[in-house]
């Protein structure tokens, strides 16, 4: 199966290598009211409670800082208040905040590490989340938990850091990706019911989900999380507030 990872005219290089880090590109459109649009990018758009990326684009010796993104019918980056834009045809090097996108990275990884391992020991499945860099909190469908839940969470969690599980990320066709068990771990299935291909992100020998955003390579990459506080939300809702270290 030949997989295109684009969004409108650009080619999606944070789909393809989370490591990337640098690249070649060329403006094929740019607005002071919509922004600007690169043929290609690794600038993560934002999605599935991962903000979006920022960097710079450098061009005939000026710097344009990106400070955001925006989906619509192309993937567009939004320039900081007062920065040129590049015209159409220019060729850019584009560049990430390596600070910001790998501490995303281990942040969403250890996310996905915390929702597996609720999900095996209690059968929990996400109800809402969010993330910062190196900070996160995490909403569960979990109406009883014994009085050492938050530890038992944490120590369970921090196992399966230090196992150092392989992270695989690949792209199946809507069938064959909704034949695996439990491949949504959301309460509510949010991928669009005309969706012909599902990116997987596979936690070798613990958790398989369907999801958008850049992972690390493995689990022992993430570091160790902390969980700071639980807390409960109403009726069957806790919510776990954690911090990667």
């Amino acid at each position: 199966m030949e997989t295109t990872y684009g969004h409108g005219r650009t080619h999606r290089l944070d789909l393809v290598d989370a490591t990337v880090r640098e690249w070649d590109a060329t403006v094929v459109a740019s607005d002071p009211e919509t922004g600007i649009v690169l043929d290609r990018s690794a600038f993560y758009p934002g999605g599935g409670g991962q903000p979006p990326d920022e960097g710079v684009l450098l061009w005939g010796g000026v710097r344009t800082r990106i400070a955001g993104t925006r989906r619509g019918d192309e993937l567009y980056l939004l320039p900081a208040d007062g920065d040129p834009l590049p015209p159409v045809g220019t060729a850019v090097r584009g560049a990430l905040d390596d600070d910001r996108r790998t501490a995303l990275m281990r942040t969403h990884s250890g996310l996905h590490v915390l929702t597996g391992v609720v999900f095996r020991d209690f059968g929990a499945l996400v109800t809402g989340g969010n993330m910062e860099p190196l900070t996160a909190r995490m909403d569960f469908d979990l109406a009883e938990v014994p009085p050492d839940f938050k530890d038992r969470i944490a120590e369970s969690v921090n196992a399966e850091l230090a196992a150092d599980r392989r992270i695989e990320v690949k792209v199946l066709p809507r069938d064959e990706a909704f034949a695996i068990p439990d491949i949504i771990r959301t309460a509510t299935n949010l991928l669009p019911p005309d969706l012909e291909e599902v990116r997987i992100v596979d936690i070798v020998g613990l958790d398989t989900q369907a999801d958008g955003g850049t992972h690390v390579a493995s689990t022992s990459m993430v570091g160790r999380v902390e969980v700071v506080k639980m807390e409960s939300k109403g009726r069957g809702f806790r919510r776990l507030r954690v911090r990667i270290v």
